[in-house]
């Protein structure tokens, strides 16, 4: 490393900001440029949805790191800057106000989009004035001024966000509706018996939760806004807030045109690399092959992200250290802390720990006798225990998991030894 060479970071989220700041202390010399494409310096996303939406938390406690760490680990910030082109060859980034700004090594850690609402009777080129999506802070600002006493919110999608935002508006006293197509909520998440307990903690809050029900048409009112959704039953669900949950979308079309490998994300390894080695990516927008699970695999997560950008920073400074960290995620709804770890996805056993009527479980999910994933439901210290069950592949009797009186750290190998993958138990 030289002191002329140049970090370009672009994307000022989890991923972005973390890398900007670990790269210099993980010795990068040079200079450091972080891009983001909003106004404000890099912020906590995951209070959107519930702390900051309800009113627990200020506009001044979402910073990620006040203006002084940045300045003492000499970043420069550039706000309100959106990239438009990556000239690999140029070694150059191309930004919408014409700015051209060169790198020794690029970072992409550019995160996602929400997943548009496309249906009869919204014009595509026209968003109506009381129809979200929760991704930004002006989302969440847009959300929390139409939340009151009475209000009809309705939500499209019950997963983890359409259902902390349930929540959140509950405590506003709106009149919250959810509408999720499939079966149950959560249902790409979960199990069958995590995904119960959250319905009926719901509706025991007031919330009114139709799954199994698909969206045919809105109905739009003089001014454009959205009076009411229909559904392809016929029926007709009124609403002053609509806010649609129904996926994200990766930001890689840029990656894509600049010639990066695309696999449902950009292309990473272990650390953090991609098909260019001067580039590398972390965060939301990127895919990489699971060890543990051993199969390709994007994640929408903060610990992800976190992970990958610290990757990403110690192979920069010719430190590398491959990141292999079991995927895990969080949930706060009402007064739950859902934590869990692993993909459940594939699992061929369901085994709890605990009784769901005391709002204190785990449900653990198993294949072929190994755990491959955990839900902890205000059960911190079962949880850490699971997170290492999960990343050592133990492979336990089932029903002496769910026996509360063997404890769970009997559960754990007696010394390291090599995970089993999800293939190997296949």
């Amino acid at each position: 490393m030289r002191e002329n060479e140049i970090l370009l970071i672009v994307g000022a989220g989890h991923a972005g900001a973390e890398l900007a700041v670990a790269a210099r202390q993980q010795g990068w010399l040079g200079r450091i440029d972080l891009i983001g494409d909003e106004a404000m310096l890099p912020y906590q996303r995951p209070p959107l949805s519930k702390a900051y939406l309800h009113g627990a938390a200020s506009f001044e406690s979402l910073a990620l790191r006040p203006a002084s760490a940045y300045e003492a680990a000499r970043v420069q910030v550039h706000s309100d800057a959106q990239l438009v082109q990556i000239d690999r060859a140029g070694h150059r980034v191309h930004l919408q106000d014409g700015r051209v700004m060169p790198y020794t090594k690029l970072a992409l850690c550019m995160g996602g989009r929400p997943r548009t609402l496309v249906l009869p009777g919204l014009d595509a080129g026209a968003k109506p004035r009381n129809l979200h999506y929760l991704r930004t802070l002006t989302d969440a600002d847009a959300i929390r001024a139409g939340l009151k006493e009475g209000a009809r919110l309705v939500v499209l999608g019950g997963g983890y966000v359409g259902l902390e935002l349930a929540a959140s508006a509950r405590k506003f006293g709106a009149e919250v509706t959810v509408i999720e197509a499939l079966p149950r909520v959560l249902a790409r998440v979960t199990g069958a018996q995590v995904a119960a307990f959250y319905e009926a903690v719901h509706r025991e809050a007031g919330v009114q939760l139709r799954t199994g029900l698909s969206v045919e048409r809105a109905e739009l009112a003089d001014d454009g806004a959205i009076t009411a959704l229909v559904c392809a039953s016929g029926e007709r669900i009124a609403a002053d807030i609509v806010v649609a949950g129904i996926g994200m979308l990766p930001n890689v079309e840029l990656a894509q045109a600049a010639g990066l490998a695309i696999d449902g994300g950009i292309v990473v390894d272990a650390f953090s690399q991609t098909s260019d080695p001067d580039i590398f990516a972390a965060g939301d927008c990127t895919a990489h092959h699971s060890a543990l699970y051993n199969r390709h695999i994007r994640l929408e997560s903060v610990p992800n992200a976190l992970e990958q950008a610290r990757a990403a920073a110690s192979a920069l400074c010719g430190k590398p250290k491959p990141n292999h960290a079991v995927p895990w995620f969080w949930s706060d709804q009402y007064d739950l802390k859902l934590q869990m770890v692993g993909l459940s996805q594939g699992h061929d056993a369901c085994v709890l720990r605990g009784d769901p009527a005391s709002r204190r479980f785990i449900a653990f999910y198993l294949k072929e006798g190994v755990v491959i994933a955990a839900d902890a439901v205000n059960r911190p210290a079962d949880f850490m225990l699971a997170k290492r069950l999960v990343a050592a592949g133990v492979r336990v009797d089932g029903p002496a998991l769910g026996d509360e009186s063997v404890s769970l750290k009997d559960r754990l190998p007696a010394s390291p030894a090599a995970p089993a993958t999800v293939a190997q138990l296949g």
